[in-house]
């Protein structure tokens, strides 16, 4: 064989032998495969998988921790927290249901030793117990308040939003420092019972109730609302986290106690009728006229009607039976006509309640001036009825000539709580007792002018 031949051999022998077996030549330029993608989680996606439920979703739309740093620290808010849970007790709440002795220890951890492990144990018990803590202080308090609607009473709004409210705030510390989901009177009160470790178990025992009635009234910092103090019998208006005005009030006597109940105050009327209480019917006209005779009606402005308001039409007074209207054996409708001695005075707000009681105007200024002003018959009596009005209106009132009635809508409701406040925090930060006239504390208090 010639030395070209076996050249073009050499050239040609391995396309042969790749036609003539295809799988082999395969075989020699098979592929190496990667090796597989490991997916390290991050520590949001950490906190998301160990957290479950609500608290997850949180963590999963968030780039950072809420309580601890990347370097390790703890957020100022954690160590407050950690307070806060310590002492739930002064809540009336059970430190041990919401683990604080496990989450006191997951704190430490990480302050003594910040591993990742630590940082995420820690992180994910912070969430799990401020969420608690929230709901718990927004459950129903032994001290129960009546609520014309639910939307006035204290929201359970789940640990997504719970936790989503406190991350929206410009200082967390601050946020958990002044229990900002609370009612802005809580925390002072909270905080100074905490200071006060000499406290009586008298002034202990009204101080933790007066919590309680505190905690039925939710935060309210976003818009605007009135407190109503019997015990004090003084009316507050809040804008916000802060109130801007206050005005003396008359409550009712230990017998006609004016009752806790929460409202939305919609409209204001004015030269107002006065719709007498059924009671008062019985035990005051009923006897009046026995007594005085017709002539009594007359000159008090009394008028029997087929009902209550504006809606009721007139009934001649000599077609009732007095004396069975005094035994309760027949009932009838008096009102009073506006006037000068009307006891709704020249204006009422209304709320809708089953109580029949109003914020009104009234002729007896002088009720106005006593130390203790319980002296009405369930209903609020306003010291300054206009005031208040063109606050809830924000503007003044138009009066529409003399007619009787005249309903002004105001321009959105505004809620309304009535409560019982006999110990409140002063601008020393220390707590003041007052009085306690209907004796809702179950102790002697000092009586405060």
């Amino acid at each position: 064989m010639s030395l070209a031949r076996a050249r073009r051999l050499a050239l040609w022998m391995p396309l042969a032998l790749s036609l003539a077996f295809p799988q082999a030549a395969l075989a020699k330029k098979k592929p190496v495969a990667p090796p597989p993608v490991v997916h390290v989680q991050t520590f949001q996606e950490q906190l998301a998988s160990r957290a479950g439920g609500q608290i997850a979703s949180f963590y999963a739309n968030r780039a950072a921790p809420l309580w601890t740093h990347a370097d390790g620290s703890l957020d100022p808010a954690a160590l407050e927290l950690v307070k806060l849970v310590q002492t739930a007790d002064e809540d009336g709440l059970d430190p041990a249901a919401l683990h604080a002795a496990e989450l006191t220890q997951a704190v430490n951890a990480v302050q003594s030793n910040p591993t990742p492990e630590a940082r995420l144990n820690a992180e994910v018990l912070l969430s799990q117990a401020f969420a608690a803590y929230v709901g718990a202080l927004r459950n129903d308090s032994p001290e129960g308040m009546e609520y014309e609607a639910k939307t006035l009473a204290p929201q359970q709004i789940g640990a997504y939003y719970t936790l989503s409210e406190a991350a929206k705030a410009p200082s967390l510390a601050e946020y958990v420092h002044e229990m900002r989901w609370m009612h802005p009177l809580y925390a002072p009160l909270r905080q100074a019972m905490m200071a006060n470790a000499a406290l009586s178990p008298a002034d202990k025992l009204a101080a933790t109730r007066n919590l309680e009635r505190i905690r039925q009234i939710p935060d309210q910092r976003n818009g605007r609302h009135i407190i109503v103090d019997a015990a004090h019998a003084r009316l507050w208006m809040y804008e916000g986290d802060k109130a801007v005005d206050s005005m003396r009030v008359v409550v009712g006597k230990p017998q006609k106690q004016t009752p806790a109940y929460a409202g939305y105050i919609r409209s204001a009327y004015l030269n107002p009728y006065w719709n007498v209480p059924p009671d008062m019917v019985r035990s005051i006209i009923a006897r009046n006229v026995l007594n005085q005779g017709m002539g009594y009606l007359k000159r008090q402005g009394y008028e029997v009607t087929t009902a209550y308001g504006a809606e009721g039409d007139p009934i001649d007074p000599l077609t009732i039976d007095w004396a069975a209207v005094q035994r309760g054996d027949d009932k009838i409708f008096v009102r009073q006509k506006p006037g000068p001695r009307n006891s709704m005075g020249t204006m009422k707000y209304e709320f809708p309640n089953p109580h029949g009681i109003y914020l009104h105007d009234t002729p007896e200024k002088e009720t106005l001036e006593a130390a203790g002003r319980q002296e009405s018959a369930g209903c609020i009596r306003l010291e300054d009825a206009k005031r208040l009005g063109s606050w809830l209106m924000e503007g003044d009132i138009q009066k529409l000539g003399d007619a009787p009635e005249q309903k002004i809508e105001l321009p959105q409701p505004v809620p309304m709580y009535i409560t019982y406040l006999t110990a409140q925090v002063g601008d020393d930060g220390q707590i003041a007792f007052g009085p306690d006239p209907y004796s809702r504390d179950g102790v002697a208090l000092a009586t405060a002018n």
